[in-house]
C-alpha cells in the first residue's frame, strides 16, 4: 500500500495540483468574504469590474465561481500522468500551458459576462 501511494505521489504533476489548489482556496475566500467596496487590493479588478458597484459585486461572485471550477479542473488534470505516462518535460509544458489558458479563460469569461450583464448605454 505504501509503495502504491509513493508511486501515485510521484506521478502527480505538482505544478497544476498546487495552482489548482491555490485557485480553489482563493476562490472560496473571495466567494465567502467578497470585497464590499471597489478597491485596488482585493478581488477581481479590471476596468469593467470597477465601472459600478453592481458590476463589482457581480464580477466578484462570477469570477470566484469560475476560479473554483478551474481549480478543480487543474487539480484533476494533475492526475492525468497516472493514466497516461509522460516525460517530466512534457508534463511541465502541458501543465504550464493549462495554467496560462486557465487564467486567460477566467478573465475572458468574466469580462464577457460583465459585458452581457451590464451593456454599455
Amino acid at each position: 500500500m505504501g509503495e502504491q501511494l509513493n508511486q501515485l505521489a510521484n506521478s502527480i504533476n505538482p505544478q497544476t495540483f498546487l495552482v489548482g489548489f491555490i485557485f480553489i482556496i482563493t476562490a472560496a475566500v473571495v466567494y465567502v468574504f467578497p470585497p464590499k467596496k471597489i478597491n485596488y487590493f482585493y478581488g477581481y479588478r479590471t476596468s469593467g469590474s470597477t465601472k459600478s458597484q453592481e458590476a463589482w459585486d457581480f464580477s466578484q461572485r462570477f469570477s470566484a465561481i469560475k476560479m473554483m471550477q478551474i481549480g478543480v479542473l487543474l487539480v484533476a488534470s494533475s492526475f492525468v500522468n497516472t493514466a497516461i505516462p509522460m516525460s517530466h518535460k512534457t508534463t511541465v509544458i502541458i501543465g504550464t500551458t493549462l495554467i496560462i489558458l486557465s487564467c486567460v479563460y477566467l478573465i475572458w469569461a468574466t469580462e464577457s459576462a460583465l459585458k452581457k450583464q451590464f451593456p454599455n448605454p
